[in-house]
């Protein structure tokens, strides 16, 4: 892998990777951009106790722009954009509306291929291999800075989910605080720790695959399964199977064996609601351990993959009980839907 460092016109980070060792990225960003200003601010739920970030700056990010503006397409002759050079493979960059800045952490675009008419699951293996690199470097950049606590990297696919761009990308936040979710997790672990002795993401690991109604894959590597009490219609989480706090950690037969595993679970999401259907809008969400603090060496990197999209023409609405009281009703039994997934595999 080559990394490339380099500044923006309004000087912010852009970071190339490159699958070719001799690769050259000397393309300069001439746009007459001018500094980002932002309004980033935390603020604490007095209530909840949890954290919410104040970006009135994003209301005029770029949204929904025709493809022959998108602005994560390589620059072309009078058509400039986020990537100065005429190709990529994989770029990161640093967002122009975060929603976090400065004190309060740091937010980066990943752009996973030029093609602006591709998805994720149509990226070779060598490909997804290079996003994982990038993913797994800038987990690292970012936990040497002093302002971040914990590194999100995700992806959100689809209009449904509210993606404004439609080029294929996902993006990494690098938190001031440890997240509500991963609060919990960290709460449910020390509990199950003291209360058996043992790790409580290994346990589940090995109850799901014991059980086996509800594994999707499994691989050397890796398990793929739907998780016995799935928030959402169709949800996979998949774990390594040795457990490590964060990407950085991963073994060398994991990194590569994820590309393959990754790409057919895409693959079998948009699969799930039969030929004809559009593709199938996620989010796929890595679920990595804070930076120092009580728990980081009980938890376990996982990641998450979900749609919204319960059956064919519907979606799943966070209504009432979701919204208001975060009790989700799940209308797919986790069973089902992992027969479903098993029943779309590649051939």
């Amino acid at each position: 892998m080559k990394k490339t460092v380099t500044t923006l016109a309004d000087g912010r980070e852009l970071i190339y990777y490159d699958a070719a060792e001799d690769t050259v990225r000397d393309a300069v960003d001439r746009r007459p951009l001018g500094p980002v200003s932002t309004s980033s601010e935390i603020r604490r739920d007095p209530l909840l106790g949890d954290a919410v970030a104040i970006a009135s700056h994003r209301q005029a990010r770029t949204y929904h722009p025709p493809a022959d503006a998108c602005p994560l397409c390589p620059t072309r002759e009078g058509r400039p954009s986020e990537i100065p050079d005429g190709h990529y493979d994989v770029a990161v960059f640093e967002n122009r509306f975060p929603s976090l800045a400065g004190d309060s952490g740091r937010c980066e675009v990943v752009c996973f291929t030029s093609d602006h008419d591709a998805s994720f699951a149509d990226l070779t293996e060598e490909q997804a291999a290079l996003v994982l690199a990038a993913w797994t470097d800038r987990t690292a950049a970012l936990a040497a800075l002093d302002q971040v606590t914990q590194v999100f990297c995700f992806e959100n696919r689809g209009a449904e989910i509210g993606v404004t761009l439609g080029h294929p990308h996902g993006q990494i936040y690098g938190y001031p605080f440890v997240t509500p979710r991963t609060e919990l997790m960290l709460r449910s672990a020390a509990r199950h720790r003291e209360e058996t002795g043992s790790n409580l993401f290994d346990d589940v690991v090995a109850r799901e695959e014991k059980d086996g109604s509800r594994v999707v894959l499994a691989t050397g590597h890796w398990i793929a399964f739907v998780p016995y009490a799935a928030h959402w219609p169709y949800e996979v989480h998949l774990y390594p199977r040795r457990r490590v706090p964060d990407l950085r950690e991963l073994d060398e037969g994991a990194r590569t064996e994820f590309p393959q595993v990754y790409l057919e679970l895409l693959r079998r999401f948009d699969r799930i609601f039969g030929p004809g259907e559009p593709p199938t809008p996620y989010i796929s969400a890595w679920h990595q351990a804070p930076f120092g603090g009580d728990g980081r060496e009980d938890f376990a990197l996982h990641l998450e993959l979900f749609t919204i999209r319960r059956t064919s023409g519907k979606l799943k609405f966070l209504a009432g009980s979701e919204s208001g009281m975060s009790v989700f009703i799940n209308d797919v039994p986790p069973e089902a839907a992992a027969e479903r997934l098993r029943e779309v595999a590649s051939q």
